[in-house]
């Protein structure tokens, strides 16, 4: 990506998500497929970008014109009467396990932050299309079966757009599907119509060439409210499938740092160098406690049903040992069982991070290596195309902490409540030292964005 909006917004991330530019594809379709030595490869991409955004809630299938066809037509979303109006505890805590999983297969010792639900929506849309030891794969991984995890986002998308109550916090979440337009390429419409149904995708017939790229971009455009006019660059001959799932989140601090409140100081590195950093002081009323392993806080954002809450290991604790003791089950109880005080007082640095990793070696290290291979099953996507199979998951994401609030990608805010009596000694939470954070749904306990921070100055 080269669009200077994106790069303020994500700290100048380098992307080369898709090369070969100038590449033309073949007009003969078998040519070009016995050449490559396969029937296909899909290509999945799983774009998650962070900046403050001012547009309504899930602006989803924005009226665009395109020189793509819209393979969406005759194909109505359709609302459930029949729906759940609310979230179980059993999916929840499956959604917040997979989380924790996904986070802790990927960590690397450096500054790590995913947004799990960006990866989970992509991933359950492509599950829809996948069929016998491939769907059983990813069902494993993904914690709950294809019908489970529908019925999940058929709610929890519905509960999140119903969020857009307050103008200090923004969330647009968008999904999009794009297929060559290659002779005898078709997909199932029943694939097109259970995306639309529950997660709102688009659909879209394409050459995968330099029309197609201005088309992804207008898409993104018109999704973005023109903050981001530029995700892709190009295609390779032999991609045929794009999806492209699009998570944005700002929100205001519902206390905000004032200019006293913020001071300069060192912050330790696990390596045992210490590196200077901008810190933000001041009180809340979330106090964690996870036994002997760490201590942590909460702080709310605006209106209430979103918040940060920081995790920092004791001392002699590693994060990477902290990491470790942790799964859904106890992420939730922490979350659901946070203390409230008057007078936590709390020190945590200012920082901006990105991150990004490709996640097809982590994925099929979780158990569903199948989809990454040419023995996948994605019939239920097509079965005019054998061979088709996931060539890429790469998820990129960013965060911005600052005085006023937190950008941050595909991300849950939460806040606690203030009742309490104030301790004779208040606890006390200083993050100058590495440290896990998360951005979570204070009604459902879910994390949506899981970080650690090992340098503020990275």
């Amino acid at each position: 990506m080269k669009s200077d909006d994106l790069r303020r917004a994500i700290g100048e991330i380098d992307d080369d998500l898709i090369e070969n530019a100038d590449k033309k594809p073949r007009s003969n379709a078998r040519r070009n497929l016995k050449k490559w030595g396969m029937i296909a490869a899909a290509l999945l991409l799983v774009v998650a970008a962070i900046f403050p955004l001012g547009i309504r809630l899930f602006k989803q299938n924005a009226v665009e014109t395109f020189t793509a066809g819209d393979l969406m037509e005759g194909i109505v979303p359709r609302v459930r009467s029949d729906a759940p109006t609310a979230v179980s505890n059993d999916d929840a805590t499956a959604a917040t396990d997979f989380a924790v999983r996904l986070f802790l297969a990927s960590y690397d010792g450096k500054n790590t932050l995913l947004s799990p639900l960006s990866v989970l929506v992509a991933l359950s849309m492509t599950a829809n299309g996948a069929e016998g030891e491939t769907r059983a794969q990813m069902e494993n991984v993904l914690g709950m079966t294809v019908s489970e995890l529908n019925e999940f986002f058929t709610v929890y998308l519905k509960y999140l757009n119903n969020q857009n109550l307050n103008p200090n916090v923004e969330l647009s979440l968008a999904n999009s599907i794009w297929l060559r337009d290659w002779e005898g390429f078709s997909v199932k419409e029943a694939f097109l119509q259970t995306n639309a149904d529950v997660y709102g995708a688009g659909a879209y017939r394409a050459p995968f060439d330099a029309s197609t790229v201005r088309d992804v971009n207008r898409w993104v455009e018109e999704n973005t409210d023109g903050m981001i006019k530029e995700i892709v660059e190009r295609f390779d001959p032999d991609d045929v499938l794009l999806l492209v799932n699009a998570l944005f989140f700002n929100a205001k601090w519902v206390k905000q740092f004032e200019k006293n409140d913020v001071e300069q100081d060192v912050f330790h590195l696990e390596n045992g160098t210490d590196v200077d950093a901008t810190f933000l002081c001041g009180t809340d009323h979330g106090y964690i406690v996870d036994g002997d392993r760490a201590v942590g806080f909460t702080k709310r954002y605006a209106y209430g049903d979103y918040g940060f809450a920081a995790l920092l290991p004791n001392e002699g604790i590693s994060v990477g040992e902290y990491l470790a003791t942790l799964d859904g089950e106890t992420v939730s109880a922490l979350l659901s069982n946070v203390q409230h005080r008057l007078d936590v007082k709390i020190k945590l640095p200012k920082f901006k991070t990105s991150y990004e990793v490709v996640l097809n070696d982590v994925l099929a290290g979780m158990g569903m290596p199948d989809a990454f291979t040419l023995s996948a099953d994605f019939s239920g996507i097509t079965e005019s195309l054998g061979g088709l199979y996931i060539n890429e998951v790469r998820h990129k994401t960013a965060i911005d902490l600052n005085e006023k609030g937190t950008s941050a990608t595909a991300t849950t805010l939460i806040g606690g409540k203030t009742n309490g009596i104030p301790d004779e000694d208040p606890p006390t939470v200083v993050l100058d030292r590495p440290f896990v954070y998360l951005i979570y749904n204070t009604v459902t306990r879910m994390p949506i964005f899981i970080g650690v921070l090992n340098d503020p100055t990275r």
